[in-house]
């Protein structure tokens, strides 16, 4: 036994699992295997790591690294360090039949064919990671399944595991059997979402693909079901700050449910001001240790896309009892701020408070009044606070020329609204507008969200900070390679550019053809901003001090302060606190910035599928649009309304086309050029809703 094993493991490495199957099955040859393993493994003749055996004389073992299958195609995966540090490309041969989210063991090459990057084969699967979310296609009579991950690879459905699936349809499966490739794993239906081609289906799959569910555990709801209908009582308010005689009212969008926030705003007798922004205080509901709780850090996020929201938090908490609701009572965490009449800020203090919003403030009806073009119904709706207003206006000029003068930048994120009929099918894409109210309201909640950060800096607490840190050499290389290609100078002081001068070329661009070009690659410049218990700033806002205070209901990073902070200001020690929440901040941090970056990419794919679906409805017309993006393949055009497509090279030129540093294509037979910034008229050819992808071609117009 030892022979054959010591054999077995010298061509391949092995689980335990995998030599069981070789040699095991009769009586006691389990056993038999295992003490062969065990005497292979002291006597130093195999060595063993993450339960995969190597012979050490190949000295295999030594190079072998722990990673994880990030990327697949028809002929290449793309696995990363269990660090995260870098990833390696792995040979369609060398893949095993490897999956996306597989763990795998792989050893990298000595000699790999392109100089500068790392190659590899993968010894051994780790740990499978066997459900998946994709399309059911009819190939050859037969239904095959195109996982999401890697649309170039069809599996076949095992017969008696189809599920009613049809041609079309968007599906999770499980794989029943792998083989030694991709394509010879046999698959077997989940669950089914519906057709492929309807974007409400798509997102619903791409929640369930990420782990994201729509209902609650049933000891969650249970836990909620005593919030259903709750309401504050004098109880409650007992040792709390009552702020009801003040003026307090919020500020969202008309379809708003789960209100976080409100202010407050009155005039100082040296002519500064007292701003209040008072967060709704779940923390004095969610406690630790509940199911509630250990949801709430789970999910770590509400989810928004289209017209829908899966919350953090149950409803009978997120739009009952914590939400903020016009005329009732409301248990409140206060910022009260002191300024001076040019707008800086002078002092804060954080209390525990009773409030009553007087109304539900909407961005539109707020803008005409600060406009002065509201009619007389809205101003009768806001007559209880609409004598703040002018002053609040006041406070927000100076705190934005505040903002300007430490240089801020002003990205444009380029955001869109999706109009859906009532079938939840989209008809209409807009591009999203701000105005005054939505960036008064912003920076208000910004000066509360500073003042909570250099709380817990100056205390030396634990605590959940949000980072964001200055750029790095390689994007800003892609940045100035870009704004090169535009004709923009861009020579800095420093190799890192300060944000006071990005802005200066972001406002030099404003208006211009180059203006969202610039705006997007900006963006792309930046470092993503993530949760972390240390403090180290932020480079964006131009801040010493910055932490997500705000949005407790639907962000478990602010609960979380919350938490801290209330423990505080009941008088705990420093030195319990540090005991008491040092892990816990760690862990918070780590949580919510690892599913905000799957929130995020569900709602970014979630717009694209759309998107696509919009254009659906509008295949064969013509628009005029912007090229927002050139690479080898071609041209990305963005239409006025924030929907994008593709246009490949080979439509623009039957010649063949070079590249430019990634902002021009050159057609040399002809010389003519298209360019970043560039207008263009297209027709819509193609959308693939369940991709979230739409081809675009040159109009016949322009072609001529």
């Amino acid at each position: 036994m030892r022979d054959k094993i010591e054999h077995a493991i010298q061509n391949q490495p092995c689980t335990v699992k995998e030599l069981k199957q070789k040699f095991g099955g009769e009586r006691g040859a389990d056993r038999k295997v295992m003490e062969a393993l065990d005497e292979l493994v002291r006597e130093a003749v195999v060595c063993q790591r993450q339960g995969v055996f190597f012979t050490v004389r190949s000295g295999r073992a030594d190079k072998a690294l722990l990673c994880k299958v990030v990327k697949l195609g028809k002929n290449f995966a793309f696995v990363m360090l269990e660090d995260g540090t870098s990833d390696i490309f792995i040979p369609g041969r060398f893949t095993k039949g490897a999956m996306p989210g597989d763990d795998v063991l792989v050893e990298k090459f000595e000699h790999p064919r392109v100089e500068g990057s790392d190659e590899g084969a993968i010894l051994a699967i780790l740990t499978e990671k066997n459900d998946l979310v994709g399309t059911v296609r009819r190939v050859e009579g037969r239904l095959r399944f195109v996982p999401d991950d890697c649309p170039a690879i069809t599996m076949p459905l095992a017969r008696d595991c189809e599920g009613g699936a049809k041609d079309g349809d968007k599906v999770a499966v499980e794989i029943l059997n792998r083989g030694s490739r991709q394509e010879d794993h046999r698959v077997g239906v989940a669950m089914r979402f519906g057709s492929s081609d309807e974007a409400k289906r798509c997102a619903k799959a791409l929640l369930y693909a990420k782990d994201i569910r729509t209902r609650f555990p049933d000891k969650v709801r249970d836990e909620a079901k005593k919030f259903e209908g709750a309401e504050v009582s004098e109880k409650d308010c007992e040792g709390r700050m009552d702020l009801r005689a003040l003026p307090i009212f919020t500020i969202d969008s008309a379809e708003t449910k789960d209100i976080d926030d409100a202010i407050s705003l009155t005039r100082t007798s040296d002519g500064g001001f007292e701003l209040g922004v008072h967060i709704a205080d779940v923390s004095n509901y969610v406690k630790p240790g509940t199911e509630l709780d250990n949801e709430a850090f789970s999910r770590a996020t509400s989810v928004y896309y289209a017209d829908q929201v899966v919350p953090m938090l149950p409803k009978a908490l997120s739009n009952g009892i914590c939400s903020l609701n016009e005329n009732e009572l409301r248990l409140a965490f206060s910022c009260l701020m002191r300024l001076d009449k040019e707008g800086d800020l002078t002092d804060y203090r954080f209390v525990k408070s009773i409030i009553r919003s007087r109304v539900k403030g909407v961005y539109s009806e707020i803008n005409a009044l600060l406009a002065g073009t509201a009619d007389a119904e809205i101003k009768a709706k806001y007559a209880d606070v609409i004598d703040q207003l002018p002053a609040m206006k006041e406070l927000y000029g100076h705190r934005a020329r505040l903002r300007k003068e430490r240089g801020c930048m002003d990205i444009e994120s380029g955001e869109v609204k999706l109009i859906l009929d009532e079938n939840g099918r989209c008809i209409d894409v807009k591009k999203r507008t701000s105005g005054e109210s939505e960036s008064m309201i912003e920076e208000f909640m910004l000066l509360a969200n500073q003042c909570a950060a250099h709380f817990a800096r100056v205390k030396q607490i634990p605590f959940v900070y949000r980072v964001h840190e200055e750029p790095n050499a390689e994007k800003l290389e892609r940045l100035h390679a870009l704004l090169q290609a535009c004709g923009i100078n861009d020579h800095f002081a420093k190799d890192v550019p300060t944000p006071k001068e990005l802005s200066a070329i972001l406002e030099g661009v404003r208006g211009t053809p180059y203006e969202q070009i610039v705006n997007t690659g900006m963006l792309r410049c930046m470092s993503k901003a993530l949760y972390e218990e240390k403090p180290k700033g932020h480079y964006g806002l131009v801040l010493k001090d910055y932490a997500h205070f705000t949005s407790p209901i639907r962000r478990y990073p602010d609960l979380a302060i919350h938490r801290i902070m209330t423990d505080l200001l009941k008088g705990t020690e420093k030195e319990t606190m540090i005991l008491r929440y040092t892990d816990f901040a760690e862990r918070a941090s780590k949580q919510s910035s690892e599913r905000e970056v799957i929130a995020m990419q569900i709602e970014r794919k979630a717009e694209d599928c759309y998107k696509a679906e919009y254009a659906r409805r509008h295949l064969g017309e013509c628009y005029e649009g912007t090229v927002s993006g050139v690479t080898q393949r071609g041209l990305f055009i963005e239409l006025d309304n924030g929907v994008e497509g593709f246009v490949p090279a080979s439509s623009l030129t039957p010649s063949g086309t070079s590249l430019t540093e990634g902002v021009r294509l050159t057609d040399p037979a002809s010389g003519k050029t298209w360019s970043l910034g560039d207008k263009m008229m297209i027709t819509i050819v193609r959308a693939d809703v369940n991709l979230g992808k739409i081809d675009f071609e040159v109009a016949p117009a322009a072609k001529a």
